[in-house]
């Protein structure tokens, strides 16, 4: 079953309503932000054992926590901003997740001094299979595995799957994809 009727299926009816917010204007759609990139990412990676409707629920409260995902402070992150993240009831307090999201900032500043930005960085190695991403991912970050990335990437619209084509959404995404990656 796809994200798109999958949300069809789900019940009450706050619970579709934030399923579709998402999937109709975030799901799939290119970011062009490096800020905004790597909070998706940093939201994919937490979800890891946990459905998503819970990360949703908790993306303002990861937007609080993590300095509305700006990069180089997240990098800049000490041990003492680690404990208060680890206390904080809003977000998901596992320690590899917290670490793995600083340890993430930084790949990514270092990532934009070389090639610009995270963005370019991911439009350079595009087009990539699935596993031929999964393995760039593995090598530049942390708790990134082959779900996390496939999500993350769909999510952005750099690997297909996030809409079928009978999908209302998916040509509101198709117009907003750069013709390189249309494919």
């Amino acid at each position: 079953m796809s994200y798109c009727s999958a949300i069809e299926t789900m019940q009450p009816e706050e619970r579709k309503a934030l399923h579709r917010n998402y999937h109709d204007n975030h799901y799939g759609f290119p970011i062009h932000d490096d800020n905004e990139l790597f909070g998706r990412l940093l939201m994919e990676i937490n979800q890891a054992g946990l459905s998503w409707e819970t990360i949703l629920k908790k993306e303002a409260s990861f937007r609080k926590a993590y300095d509305n995902f700006n990069i180089k402070k997240v990098a800049a992150y000490g041990e003492k901003e680690t404990e208060r993240l680890l206390a904080d009831p809003g977000i998901i307090r596992n320690k590899l997740k917290i670490n793995a999201a600083i340890e993430n900032a930084k790949t990514i500043l270092a990532l934009q001094k070389e090639h610009g930005s995270f963005e370019k960085w991911l439009e350079h190695h595009h087009p990539k299979t699935k596993e031929e991403w999964v393995r760039l991912f593995k090598k530049q970050f942390r708790f990134t595995g082959g779900e996390i990335v496939n999500e993350f990437l769909m999510s952005i619209g750099f690997l297909p799957g996030a809409h079928t084509e009978q999908c209302k959404t998916y040509t509101r995404v198709m117009k907003q994809k750069p013709m390189w990656a249309r494919k």
